[in-house]
């Protein structure tokens, strides 16, 4: 999640509690729900953050002040309320509602079978991505967020690895290759998962992330195979909540634990109906091999039991802090008398270690960050030392016991000759039997060492839980789109599952400029744009932001945009707008009317420019031409006030036609106006309670539209006065983008933790294309040259020439093509004909488009 870029740049990285993950999670949350539930998940990642101080948070993630405790983020007129009584918040409050809603929508779109007739979804990867980053020397393959990870007791050969959005993945060959289980799943979001010990046929999955998907979560995940296929087994007590850990007891495997955001919970049926023993947010459960002792690592402090979870006591800890921001616990496998506790407070690491009964204090590993503890972090004893620890945070660093001295190294952040894996890690395991065989997961995907640490391999081919945050795409190309993903970078696509690491750190939004191509722009987070004029090649990338005033803020993933059209206009928009028609080498700042923070833009030509904020209001700005200068940002009727402008399209061809999608729930959510702003007609009838993410119109039909919820992508065929699910085969993660060819004839829907998927919107070409393009008679042995242009250039056509009067003998004509781009988008054919005989000869010029793609 914290963003990676290259060495002696600075970006203007977040300086907030929780670092540029908090602030991303609580964006999101202000954007699609409340302010309070903001508030409230900033206050559960970092429990010493006071309310001030995550007021201020919020303030400075979303460039606006937050609203009255129990309203939607700018609702206007009651409008999109969700009152919660005191203290609800946690315990059934709207996020649990929030939940519910997901849940509902989840179980409609998977009990939704794939079409048989199409179209259907197909993935485009990454399969993987290699040069990915690390905090050391070396470069890695990577993939996405792994959230969890379990070794089968009885078969090291059979992995499952959880996305964290991207769902329960499945290898039968150690990670070599790997195959998606549950795509149809209500919820894609995994947080913990658990073989049964004895019975690893039987597998159990927390769903809702507590690091970060919680309010998604839709309770606990059964397979009675492995992991080939599952099933719910309970969704309450869970909705809306998320798990951190799953541990079945291996003394009664019936007897499971379960730490999530909402508490500490015990279930003795196998996971079926759960007891919550403990209110606060616990985050890690360890239990020892006979179950007579377990741990807790919660919100306020450790707690043990020795009833089998049923009272728990709390365990004073040597020189503890007052509070925690994380901890972890962890029985040695290979001796129940010794324990670890690894926690953060603030920016201060704390290890403590239990021998013979009695708790010492440790000295934090040397080097350690704990600036993300919130979100990243793990420890893990090694089973066949009780004096080996792993203590994961950003990075991973293993303390060895030596009589009374400790030595630390960090095994994924290593300096040359040595090997590195990416950063913030989230998961561990160990082989069974094979004790020096360790699995991490983590933000770039997960990783295997066979030495504990000193080496590591990869696991990250196949496994396609690449999380996407924004598209773009060359129209003169079917096969290649440039894409932002969360702390893996921005990547580049041209036809290959293997994608290509076009730049380091967090990819934020991208663009192309429609008159060259090869003139692309992308960005890491907060204000500031690179620009690359060879498609995004690595390291042709060059550093040309806005002047940006110091203080000045924006949200996380600010927004850009290229002209839809024509000439070099590209804007990114913050507390301010910024416009610039020489692809970024020179700015204009124009200032909203009154105080706002842009949250979507478009371009519909170079010299208009449509911006949409936090708080529901749509601005135009036009260039004039005279005067050479963009005129005042002026407002358009807000179709609604106060809802979080997602997304905007202008048609360019009639600038009247306006649509506008938000992500605030509680009220209308898609609007199309057809007299430039003026008024609007609320078309968010038969779309789902969720918030809306990304709108696409087909370019040769106005009234064919394709929307992107969180869950699932709707299509309508009448202007949005009705509309039909467009997600099959699609798998059911969070949709976060739309792109639409109008040449290749693909949508195109970028996910969070799924990868790039798409869709032939009226299904492939099963046969030909043909027709006659132009008829002409030539003189007796005459040549002549015939050229016709405007063919989209991702087309393969092939050209005859064909005589109208078929004679007996040899061939009458001859032909040859020649083929040039007319620009980057069209192609022109140029096609010379001779006659080969003494007569004249009339012909047609005829065409086969065998493919648009």
């Amino acid at each position: 999640m914290r963003g990676l870029h290259p060495v002696g740049q600075d970006f203007g990285q977040e300086r907030t509690p929780g670092g540029g993950a908090l602030a991303r999670l609580m964006f999101k949350i202000a954007s699609t729900s409340t302010a309070q539930d903001a508030l409230d998940v900033a206050k559960l990642a970092v429990p010493g953050l006071d309310e001030q101080s995550a007021q201020a948070l919020l303030t400075h993630v979303t460039g606006a002040p937050p609203g009255p405790p129990d309203s939607t983020v700018g609702a206007a007129g009651g409008e999109g309320t969700y009152a919660q009584p005191p203290g609800s918040h946690s315990q059934g409050g709207s996020l649990q509602e929030l939940g519910a809603a997901y849940l509902a929508v989840g179980e409609m779109l998977g009990a939704t079978p794939p079409s048989p007739t199409g179209p259907n979804w197909r993935p485009l990867g990454p399969y993987t991505i290699p040069n990915g980053q690390t905090y050391g020397a070396s470069r890695v393959n990577v993939s996405g967020r792994v959230s969890a990870v379990a070794v089968d007791p009885l078969n090291t050969n059979h992995l499952l690895a959880g996305g964290a959005h991207g769902g329960v993945w499945e290898s039968r060959d150690r990670g070599v290759s790997w195959a998606p289980r549950t795509d149809n799943a209500a919820t894609l979001t995994v947080g913990a998962i658990a073989f049964d010990p004895g019975t690893p046929a039987t597998v159990l999955v927390g769903t809702g992330e507590g690091n970060w998907w919680s309010w998604l979560g839709a309770g606990v995940l059964r397979s009675t195979d492995g992991g080939a296929t599952w099933a719910s087994l309970c969704t309450a007590p869970f909705v809306g909540s998320g798990f951190y850990d799953l541990v079945i007891d291996r003394s009664a495997h019936t007897r499971v634990y379960a730490a999530t955001t909402g508490g500490l919970y015990v279930s003795n049926d196998g996971g079926a109906t759960w007891t919550r023993r403990r209110a606060g947010t616990t985050w890690s459960v360890s239990v020892s091999a006979t179950g007579a002792e377990a741990l807790a690592a919660c919100s306020d402090g450790l707690f043990r039991s020795t009833d089998h979870g049923v009272t728990w006591t709390a365990v004073t800890l040597p020189g503890a802090p007052a509070s925690f921001s994380r901890m972890a616990t962890a029985i040695a496998p290979s001796d129940s008398t010794v324990a670890y506790a690894w926690a953060a407070s603030g920016s201060t690491a704390y290890l403590a270690r239990r021998a013979g009964g009695t708790w010492t204090s440790v000295g934090a590993p040397t080097g350690v960050k704990v600036g993300q503890a919130w979100y990243d972090w793990f420890v893990a004893v090694a089973p066949d030392n009780a004096g080996q620890v792993y203590c994961g945070a950003i990075s991973v660093h293993r303390g060895d016991l030596s009589g009374t001295t400790w030595t630390w190294r960090d095994i994924a952040s290593q300096p040359s000759p040595g090997q590195s894996i990416h950063p913030d890690q989230h998961a561990i395991a160990f082989e069974p039997g094979q004790p020096q065989v360790v699995y991490i997961g983590n933000d770039g995907g997960l990783f295997r060492t066979p030495d504990r640490g000193a080496t590591w391999q990869h696991l990250n081919n196949g496994l396609e839980i690449t999380e996407f945050e924004y598209l773009s795409q060359d129209l003169g190309s079917s096969r290649w789109l440039l894409g932002g993903t969360q702390d893996n970078g921005t990547e580049r696509w041209t036809g290959s599952s293997v994608w290509l690491h076009s730049q380091d750190g967090d990819g934020g939004d991208c663009a192309v400029n429609r008159t060259d191509p090869r003139t692309v722009f992308h960005t890491f987070f907060n204000m500031g744009i690179e620009r690359s004029t060879t498609r995004g090649d690595w390291g042709t990338w060059t550093w040309t932001p806005p002047p940006v005033p110091s203080g000045e803020t924006s949200l996380f993933y600010p927004p850009v945009e290229a002209s839809a059209t024509d000439g070099n206009t590209v804007a990114q928009g913050g507390a301010a707008l910024y416009a610039s028609r020489d692809n970024c080498a020179t700015w204009t700042r124009l200032a909203f009317p009154t105080a706002a923070t842009a949250t979507a833009m478009y371009i519909p030509t170079a010299d208009q420019i449509y911006v949409g904020t936090s708080d529901g209001r749509v601005y135009v700005t036009r260039y004039n031409t005279g005067t050479t200068s963009w005129g005042t940002l002026t407002a358009l009727t807000a179709p609604r006030a106060n809802a979080w402008v997602s997304d905007l399209h202008v048609d360019p061809g009639d600038l009247n036609r306006i649509w506008v999608t938000h992500t605030t729930r509680g009220g209308g959510r898609a609007w199309r106006s057809t007299d430039g702003g003026t008024t609007w007609t609320d078309r968010t009838t038969g779309l789902p309670d969720l918030p809306l993410n990304a709108v696409e119109v087909h370019p040769g039909n106005q009234n064919r539209i394709w929307v992107a919820a969180d869950l699932g992508v709707y299509q309508s065929l009448d202007g949005g006065a009705t509309w039909q699910i467009f997600s099959s085969s699609l798998p059911n993660a969070f949709v976060g983008d739309l792109l639409y060819h109008r040449h290749a004839q693909v949508l195109r829907a970028g996910l969070r933790s799924r990868g790039v998927w798409e869709i032939p919107v009226d299904g492939w070409m099963t046969d030909p294309v043909c027709g006659v393009q132009w008829s002409a008679t030539l003189a007796a042995n005459a040549s002549q040259r015939y050229f016709t242009w405007g063919w989209p250039a991702p087309w393969n056509v092939v050209w005859t020439v064909m005589p109208t009067t078929v004679k007996a003998g040899a061939p009458e004509t001859s032909w040859q093509v020649q083929v040039e781009r007319g620009d980057h988008e069209y192609a022109t054919y140029w096609i010379t004909v001779t006659n080969l005989t003494n007569a004249p000869v009339t012909f047609e010029g005829r065409y086969a488009v065998l493919s648009r793609y």
